[in-house]
């Protein structure tokens, strides 16, 4: 896949990311039906299956169960063939979520995430918020904790996996990256979208599929050629445990892109 740019951060990525939730945790999701989390056989063949495809970005968070751990082992090839996104802020602990945006928790999440990920980098770091994304951006310390570690290089870039429409175009001001919400089912948040390619900052797409959704072969190309319309998408990050649902993915938006390119 051609790589597209991540705003003004200097990182090219793959336009499809792969969500790695399932790898890690199987409780408390919101996909249509129960999975068991696979084998490391299945995870190392479902990684080079995604390399093989020209992915480059994936999408974990301490949040989601043992992922971070799996990738840290599993993750084939050399650490500069991938755009590693990770998170902050929530904990998923006894079957529910927690959440702590102070500055030293920000800065301990992080390091334990370089030492599971064993990585002395990483690519991309959102804060995973709660919700209430201005009085986290406002109030609490992890957007000074993690300006600091891109300054200590840790980090490449920062942002927020943003979840209202004031949030989002807060974090236009503030960050290098938005993750937000965007499908045909929802599209509240294309001002922020919008303010994002004024500025040049990178965009990410959760719930492009609605969370898995969507039926069919044409209503995944009808959602991901909605997304992939909007100003200002750098990628989208979809989460799959099935080859055969990777490599379709991978060929509809390759599809997708190109009558967009051609229009």
């Amino acid at each position: 896949m051609k790589r597209r740019a991540l705003g003004s951060t200097g990182i090219q990525i793959s336009p499809l990311g792969l969500g790695t939730v399932k790898l890690g945790r199987n409780e408390q999701v919101k996909y249509p039906s129960h999975f068991e989390i696979p084998d490391d056989h299945s995870v190392r063949n479902l990684l080079a299956q995604a390399q093989d495809l020209g992915i480059n970005l994936i999408d974990t968070a301490p949040a989601y169960g043992s992922s971070q751990e799996r990738l840290g082992k599993l993750l084939p090839g050399a650490r500069n063939d991938w755009v590693i996104v990770s998170k902050v802020g929530e904990f998923f602990e006894q079957g529910r979520s927690r959440f702590d945006f102070s500055f030293q928790t920000t800065i301990e999440v992080v390091e334990q995430s370089l030492r599971t990920l064993n990585t002395d980098y990483l690519d991309v770091v959102l804060i995973h918020s709660d919700g209430d994304d201005l009085a986290i951006l406002e109030n609490e310390g992890a957007l000074d904790a993690l300006q600091r570690l891109k300054e200590r290089g840790l980090i490449r870039a920062h942002g927020m996996s943003s979840k209202s429409v004031e949030g989002g175009l807060k974090v236009m001001n503030k960050m290098d990256i938005v993750m937000a919400t965007c499908n045909l089912a929802y599209n509240e948040e294309l001002p922020v979208l919008q303010a994002a390619a004024k500025k040049n900052r990178g965009v990410l797409i959760k719930k492009g599929l609605q969370s898995g959704h969507i039926p069919g072969t044409r209503g995944v190309e009808a959602s991901m050629r909605f997304v992939f319309s909007q100003p200002g998408v750098s990628g989208m990050i979809v989460g799959t445990i099935n080859p055969d649902h990777l490599r379709d993915n991978v060929r509809i938006i390759e599809q997708v892109l190109k009558e967009i390119e051609t229009q």
